[in-house]
């Protein structure tokens, strides 16, 4: 079966699928012009039925959900992104204004916009409770709060909010479809052959444990995360990281820092470390949005960690087809090899 032929299958099944959840599966409440959607806070907000107007003050991909969704247009306020391939897609986003972002908000500035509706982060209290004080509409999302158990309520929460109840299902399909190839391949995998990994964050001593997205995210491509075990600490010290000597190193961008090979390649304080003897340190890609966080395209990530982690397991694996054909398939749009290879290179994104 081809690709077109896989995807035309599965939106059939994706129809019927709504068809049949309507009848049980919780949806926005509608009266006459406006609806009830229920947002990741648990608020029950009444908005336009057809939403027009968004200003987005908040990150963890909220933008990239609203793109998927077709919605990109109707953003008319939003902080600055930081990702050339999405970027390049969606050039008019650069030129919204950014009216702030989480409890720094311009109040006056977004209510001269009138937007129908401001999509903000959950950990943004205070920039929530000034938006509902002036009565504009908030929805909340999960921003540092998603899970691989929470995020398709956010993705159907989003489709409900644009009238896209379809497409959010093609995207959970999506990623049903990439987490069951992972498990039936990781499975097999014995214990004591897995390798073990660590996710450097920004600074060579800055990672995440097992209450951040980052364990997720090295736990489902099969890996072992060795700072599992420091819960929701970040920081660590080069005692635990050596005792830890990891057989691989991933390295992310997502909290602004670029940790670049000379830098890792000339710390003291990781000399010893056998991922570094091996060369076993890797960048992690960045394309529409970071790979290693809670985004539409978080399945291309860990498509792309189980590859690196177990070679020979994902040998079939074409990150250049993957990468082509989520682009082509959620965003619209066609990327060549060479724009491809760019993501895939993971340099600099400052550069």
């Amino acid at each position: 079966m081809n690709h077109m032929q896989k995807n035309f299958c599965s939106l059939i099944l994706v129809i019927f699928l709504i068809l049949g959840c309507m009848s049980f599966c919780p949806v926005s409440g509608e009266t006459g012009k406006t609806k009830i959607i229920t947002d990741m806070g648990g608020n029950d907000v009444t908005i336009p039925a057809d939403i027009q107007r968004i200003i987005i003050t908040c990150y963890g991909g909220a933008t990239q959900e609203v793109a998927v969704m077709d919605g990109e247009s109707k953003i008319i306020a939003q902080p600055p992104q930081s990702f050339p391939a999405f970027l390049k897609i969606y050039p008019d986003l650069t030129s919204v204004p950014d009216v702030g972002k989480f409890d720094e908000l311009n109040i006056e500035s977004i209510m001269e916009l009138n937007p129908d509706v401001v999509i903000n982060s959950v950990t943004g209290s205070k920039g929530n409770a000034k938006l509902k004080e002036n009565s504009i509409p908030v929805i909340q999302v999960y921003t540092r709060k998603a899970n691989l158990n929470n995020i398709y309520n956010e993705f159907r929460m989003v489709g409900d909010l644009l009238n896209e109840p379809v497409r959010a299902e093609q995207l959970i399909s999506y990623w049903d479809e990439k987490k069951g190839l992972l498990h039936e391949r990781i499975s097999k995998i014995p214990k004591d052959k897995r390798k073990t990994v660590y996710y450097m964050l920004g600074s060579p001593l800055h990672t995440n444990g097992e209450k951040w997205w980052g364990d997720s995210f090295v736990t489902i491509a099969g890996g072992i995360n060795v700072a599992a075990d420091i819960g929701d600490v970040r920081d660590i010290n080069a005692e635990q990281l050596a005792q830890w000597d990891p057989d691989l190193i991933v390295v992310s961008a997502n909290e602004g820092s670029y940790v670049s090979d000379e830098t890792i390649n000339s710390d003291p304080q990781l000399a010893g470390l056998k991922a570094i003897k091996n060369g076993e340190v890797y960048h992690i890609p960045i394309g529409g949005f970071w790979w290693d966080r809670p985004s539409p395209e978080s399945p291309l990530g860990f498509l792309w960690l189980a590859k690196t982690l177990y070679p020979e397991t994902f040998s079939d694996i074409d990150m250049v087809k993957e990468t082509k054909d989520f682009f082509s398939d959620f965003y619209g749009v066609e990327l060549s090899d060479d724009e491809i290879n760019i993501i895939l290179a993971a340099k600099d994104p400052s550069e």
